[in-house]
């Protein structure tokens, strides 16, 4: 059996987003969801949906006639380990060139910076 991988693909990720958003979710309620922002087929919300719960990341329960899904995981653990295999896999594992790449890149704020030089100053 394969490992479960710790990074969830794009669709993944953005039916997560929705359902801990919610904290439960049918699969119509992620559909209408998804459907504001671009055309995707039902079938394809429920397939990847079942995917997500295979994985471990949503569980369900049957209430009446929908299955309630509902996260497995809470979101700050999923995304620590999509961030700590990101780090792993372009940066050899140092977070630090990651970092210098966000600063040069122009992509963190000055208070961005300060909260960063406050949490390692912690340490």
């Amino acid at each position: 059996m394969r490992a479960r991988s710790k990074t969830l693909t794009g669709q993944e990720l953005e039916i997560m987003k929705i359902v801990w958003e919610r904290r439960a979710a049918t699969v119509r309620d992620v559909y209408e969801a998804l459907r504001t922002r671009r055309k995707v087929a039902y079938t394809t919300v429920m397939t990847m949906m079942q995917i997500l719960e295979h994985k471990g990341y949503l569980s369900r329960k049957q209430v009446e006639r929908a299955y309630v899904y509902r996260p497995a995981q809470p979101q700050k653990r999923v995304i620590r380990a999509m961030v700590r295999d990101f780090v792993d896999r372009v940066f050899n594992g140092s977070a630090e060139p990651l970092l210098v790449h966000l600063i040069e890149d122009r992509r963190l704020t000055p208070d961005e910076i300060e909260e960063i030089r406050r949490l390692i100053g912690g340490r």
